[in-house]
């Protein structure tokens, strides 16, 4: 280090002698060490401090507690995976005024992706407690609860989108279990775990498949992998048929054994990813899982749920089991009502739900009861769907993966994309 360069008063030898002036001078120097010293003591008392404002930011408990916004003070949440469009759309990339749209719609992305934040963290908890063993309505009650919590659920402006779907083997999607339901998660099901979140009715829409015995590994592996050939696929002007080639083919790819028996893994032909718009899960386009869909085209700043179902079974689907999901149409203008119960469930359902999907569960737990009849009421007069569960053949494994994602000017973001798939 340096010499400290300390200016050093002329001292008369005559007058005080050598000693004197040479007692002077190092005490200058002494006085000069210490400031440097303790003007190296403050930076670092400074760099400590800094750090320790790092370290007290909040971090997320388990099980989660704390509101996302609040792990994330600026307000700012992590963007989703990118991927970039290809070939006739590259231009886009670097395209100023793409960009500058995109800057305009900032607040919305970030919106949507707190809503994605919200689905990562549940799913990371919920993944660590699953086991057999669990009663479905437990899991189903801990994994909404949760979503509460962490996106501060406030009526319409944020909370759950749709219920939680647990569907069971056979059982592709839209069951969750009623109240009184007993059903217990075993070793040998494979789980289709289907849930949304959503701020200001911008839906995440985000689905994965457990299961517990390594055997159906390559059953899940064939519809994880079939989804992201599916998200690899779509962008702006995509036409949604080549989307569903490309899943069926990589889909088709995979067989499993199951107990000593090989089976093809079926991409289920009459199951759908969608668009999505603000408080519609379903917004009008559809994204096959098979070759020969539609001809339409994926366009500039669309939502899209991109999922795929596999099964062993026959790979079409029909409703069947007692139903749980329902939802407001949502194009239905007003419809006169005669019964006053009808009248007060649809006055429930409009302020809690509007056009998102609930259950009964949802119901009963905001006081509603004896309510079947004022429901069923609502959906003959067309108000409100019944989405009954959507089922293959009986003995057959169906896994599911999902993803939102948004088709941004100049990429493709994959909002709901995490560690984890």
């Amino acid at each position: 280090m340096e010499e400290a360069n300390v200016p050093v008063e002329a001292v008369p030898a005559e007058e005080n002698g050598v000693e004197e002036a040479t007692d002077r001078l190092a005490a200058l120097q002494t006085d000069a060490n210490d400031g440097k010293d303790n003007g190296e003591v403050a930076k670092k008392k400074k760099r400590k401090n800094k750090s320790k404002k790092k370290k007290e930011l909040p971090e997320q408990t388990n099980p989660p507690s704390i509101p996302v916004a609040e792990l994330f003070p600026s307000g700012e949440f992590p963007e989703g995976e990118i991927q970039q469009y290809k070939d006739d759309n590259l231009w886009r990339v670097t395209s100023e005024e793409k960009r500058e749209l995109e800057r305009l719609q900032k607040p919305m992305y970030n919106s949507v992706r707190r809503a994605a934040e919200v689905h990562r963290q549940v799913r990371k908890y919920i993944r660590e407690i699953l086991k057999p063993g669990m009663l479905m309505t437990d899991l189903c009650e801990t994994l909404e609860n949760t979503v509460r919590k962490l996106i501060s659920a406030n009526g319409l402006q944020a909370g759950i989108a749709f219920p939680t779907g647990c569907s069971l083997n056979w059982v592709a999607a839209h069951w969750t279990p009623n109240t009184g339901d007993k059903t217990v998660l075993q070793y040998d099901d494979v789980m289709k775990l289907d849930f949304g979140t959503h701020i200001d009715g911008l839906i995440v829409d985000c689905a994965f498949t457990v299961a517990f015995n390594p055997m159906f590994d390559p059953l899940l592996e064939a519809s994880r992998e079939a989804t992201n050939a599916g998200i690899k696929e779509s962008g702006i002007d995509v036409r949604l048929c080549d989307v569903g080639a490309a899943i069926q083919e990589v889909m088709e790819s995979y067989e499993v054994e199951i107990n000593g028996k090989t089976f093809q893994v079926k991409s289920i032909r009459n199951l759908n990813g969608h668009s999505i718009r603000p408080y519609q899960i379903h917004a009008g386009k559809s994204v096959p899982i098979v070759k020969g869909g539609e001809q339409t085209k994926m366009e500039e700043g669309e939502f899209f749920a991109i999922e795929t179902f596999g099964s062993t079974g026959k790979g079409y689907v029909r409703e069947d089991l007692e139903c749980s999901h329902y939802m407001k149409n949502f194009d239905v203008g007003h419809i006169p009502l005669r019964l006053p119960r009808a009248k007060q469930l649809l006055a429930t359902i409009n302020k809690n739900f509007s056009t998102l999907a609930f259950c009964r569960r949802y119901l009963e737990r905001l006081g509603e009861t004896k309510y079947l009849m004022a429901l069923k009421n609502l959906c003959d007069a067309g108000i409100v769907q019944p989405l009954p569960p959507l089922c293959d053949a009986r003995g057959s494994y169906i896994s599911q993966f999902e993803h939102t994602i948004l088709l941004r000017p100049t990429c493709k973001e994959v909002i709901s994309r995490g560690d984890d798939y």
